[in-house]
């Protein structure tokens, strides 16, 4: 690999990490498992000690992934949260102890084995015996102060027990959600119509920053404490001090255990690589730490991670079972997936009945057949997937199954462009599994946020009460009684749902109407750039194209769904209904004074950088998070970062400061942020 095709393939990677990182610690809906983000994370940190000029301090082997949300206040780390460097290979583990044992120059000492729990991260600090604050990992620097919640977890103390506690300390671990809290959970979920959880890992986090502490009391979550930073104890080792934690009435794991060499730390693997399938909690893996604080201190730490421990991860858990027959669904865009259905199988805490076969091209490939014995994962507790089938297992009739040729559902020829992988049926407006899915996509919280889900969209759909978006709008008390299981108080609660969805802005509303390629994203972009609905559907090509972002697909997506009457007729209905179908005056870009400009900002500034982003865009601007050719200017705040500002350098890139920014807008926006915006941190900014 040359250095320009590095380059491209370490910004895929960080694109990629980054995206999946936000996925899993702010959406807490991860879509890919961890041990292939594991494995891309393993793939940038080799290219970048390959080709070290390329790397830089934003990237995601440097600083670890934030879960930092507006609505909580935030301070920081007494003590900077890092995260652990990883292995799947048992190999790695006795090199970290070779290396261990040659830069101490000691073989006397000992290593801390413990569980590795697949929870979500935090940091209590008790002062005087209390507990006086609970924050997130954030950032690592700075973390969400969840006090209020974590309060409300049976088993913190609010109060320790005991004496001999410093005066002030920090104890880190996890907030857990058991299965059983789990299940009953996401039952609770399906019987609201609620999209349940994907594993108790996820749960656990969303609850953990729910807004109402009382229904935090309700989520059985529970916390186990593993580390307590050398820097706020005297003890001699890790383990003495956890021991003590414990004395005080503070949850630590009873599943720890001091090894003297490799061999034991491999007997500590081999065990709980069976055991924890018995264990009452998720957990992923072991990590193993160096046990006496000196060394600890001795070892020190790299930019993201400590230096004297290291995690061991399990492979993902495997299973075993018969595929036992094929459907074939139509999603909400018309691409036919296969399933297979499976032999009820334990895996990973939950039973397994189905999995994705992802594409004609993947059965083709993998050769699968109903009846044959096959090779399940469920990497990161996601989606099961099938990894191998047993050949030898095969029964002697078997035949390859027929992919179809025409829409199982409405029977319509499928079609097949050359660029997809997916076989789609075209029929958009008339296909009944499309319809609902649309509908479904419609009432989605990050659409209008209506309170129904699928199950209530079908039963609408059956009793012929909706076809089309506008046709919720048209539903009154009389026709949601005749849904089976709704009384008054469910039938208000949707009409009141509703009528809030009327308050939905432009850019919801134009995600919300289901035009394929047409994300988020670009839902936003395009309603910023049209502002009206009128605008959109006069729009030619050419206009289309001019947007920021959209390419050929997505116009040509875009055009044909206005060229259809059928669809404009039904957003006239929407509009008559009172749905928002141009920009608020608050909503459009505050002017334009950067549009074209693509901008990089770097270090910290006087408002939130997610404050300063918005800035950027509200003025017409778009943000990059990294400088290239086409960046328009660095926007450097205090304690910028070095490789940012040599690059700009490199490149004649403009670096601006604050001060000069804000001279740029209007000065309304540099008066306003100059009081007080509300974005302003309520501590003093750290970098990272």
């Amino acid at each position: 690999m040359d250095h320009e095709q590095a380059r491209k393939r370490i910004d895929f990677l960080k694109d990629t990490l980054w995206e999946n990182s936000r996925r899993y610690y702010v959406e807490n809906a991860p879509t890919m498992s961890d041990f292939d983000y594991d494995h891309l994370m393993h793939e940038l940190e080799d290219l970048e000690e390959a080709f070290p000029d390329l790397r830089t301090p934003d990237s995601p082997t440097q600083k670890v992934g934030s879960d930092l949300e507006r609505g909580f206040a935030q301070y920081p780390h007494k003590y900077p949260m890092l995260s652990l460097g990883n292995t799947y290979n048992i190999g790695e583990i006795e090199d970290f102890v070779k290396r261990a044992e040659k830069e101490l120059g000691e073989v006397g000492f000992t290593y801390s084995c413990e569980l590795k729990f697949d929870g979500t991260a935090i940091c209590l600090t008790y002062r005087n015996g209390r507990l006086f604050r609970a924050l997130t990992r954030g950032d690592g620097v700075v973390g969400d102060d969840v006090t209020a919640n974590v309060r409300r977890i049976s088993n913190i103390p609010y109060k320790l027990e005991g004496s001999g506690w410093p005066e002030e300390f920090e104890i880190r671990g996890e907030i857990l959600m058991p299965y059983e809290s789990f299940d009953r959970l996401n039952k609770e979920r399906l019987d609201n119509e609620d999209q349940p959880f994907a594993n108790p890992r996820n749960a656990a986090s969303g609850s953990l920053k729910l807004q109402d502490p009382d229904e935090v009391s309700r989520r059985g979550l529970m916390c186990t404490l593993y580390h307590i930073p050398a820097q706020s104890v005297t003890f001699a080792t890790h383990s003495a001090a956890l021991d003590a934690a414990a004395s005080w009435g503070l949850p630590v794991s009873d599943k720890r255990r001091i090894a003297h060499g490799i061999d034991e730390i491999e007997d500590y693997i081999r065990y709980w690589d069976t055991e924890r399938k018995f264990l009452p909690y998720a957990t992923d893996g072991i990590v193993i730490k160096i046990n006496e604080l000196d060394y600890q201190n001795a070892l020190g730490y790299t930019a993201k991670s400590p230096r004297w421990a290291v995690a061991f991860k399990f492979q993902a858990e495997e299973a075993l079972t018969r595929l036992v027959s094929i459907d074939y669904q139509v999603g909400r865009t018309g691409a036919v997936t296969p399933v297979a259905n499976l032999e009820p199988v334990q895996l990973a805490g939950t039973i397994v009945k189905r999995a994705t076969l992802n594409n004609e091209d993947f059965m083709s490939a993998m050769d699968i057949r109903v009846g044959d014995w096959v090779k399940v994962i469920k990497g990161g507790e996601i989606i099961p997937k099938i990894i191998d089938v047993d050949i030898d297992r095969r029964p002697a009739d078997s035949v390859r199954p027929a992919f179809p040729t025409v829409c199982p559902d409405c029977g319509t020829p499928l079609v097949r462009d050359e660029d997809e992988a997916k076989s789609f049926c075209p029929n958009v407006d008339g296909c009944p599994t499309q319809i609902k899915g649309k509908l479904v996509h419609f009432l989605s919280r990050k659409a209008m946020n209506i309170l129904a889900g699928d199950a209530t969209v079908e039963q609408m759909y059956n009793l012929g009460l909706v076809r089309t978006p506008s046709d919720f709008y048209s539903l009154d008390m009389q026709k949601l009684l005749l849904l089976e299981g709704w009384k008054d108080k469910s039938a208000r609660r949707f009409l009141d749902s509703l009528r809030s969805s009327l308050e939905v802005p432009f850019e919801r509303v134009l995600f919300a109407l289901g035009i394929r390629y047409v994300g988020e994203t670009t839902a936003k972009e395009l309603a910023r750039h049209f502002g009206t609905i009128e605008a959109l559907r006069e729009a030619s090509m050419e206009d289309l194209l001019a947007v920021r972002d959209v390419g050929d697909v997505i116009a040509r997506s875009v055009y044909d769904y206005f060229r259809d009457s059928r669809h404009f007729d039904d957003i006239e209905r929407l509009k008559a209904a009172g749905l928002r179908f141009s920009m608020d005056e608050g909503s459009a870009p505050s002017s334009e004074v950067l549009a074209g400009m693509t901008i990089v900002i770097s270090g910290n500034f006087s408002i939130s950088r997610d404050e300063m982003k918005k800035l950027i865009e509200a003025n017409g601007g778009k943000n990059s998070s990294s400088v290239s050719g086409k960046t328009s200017f660095l926007l450097a705040g205090s304690k910028p970062g070095p490789e940012k500002i040599k690059k700009a350098g490199d490149l004649g890139v403009r670096i601006v400061s604050e001060d000069e920014f804000m001279e740029m807008l209007p000065d309304s926006q540099s008066r306003e942020t100059a009081d007080g915006d509300p974005g302003l941190f309520e501590v003093e900014p750290t970098l990272f």
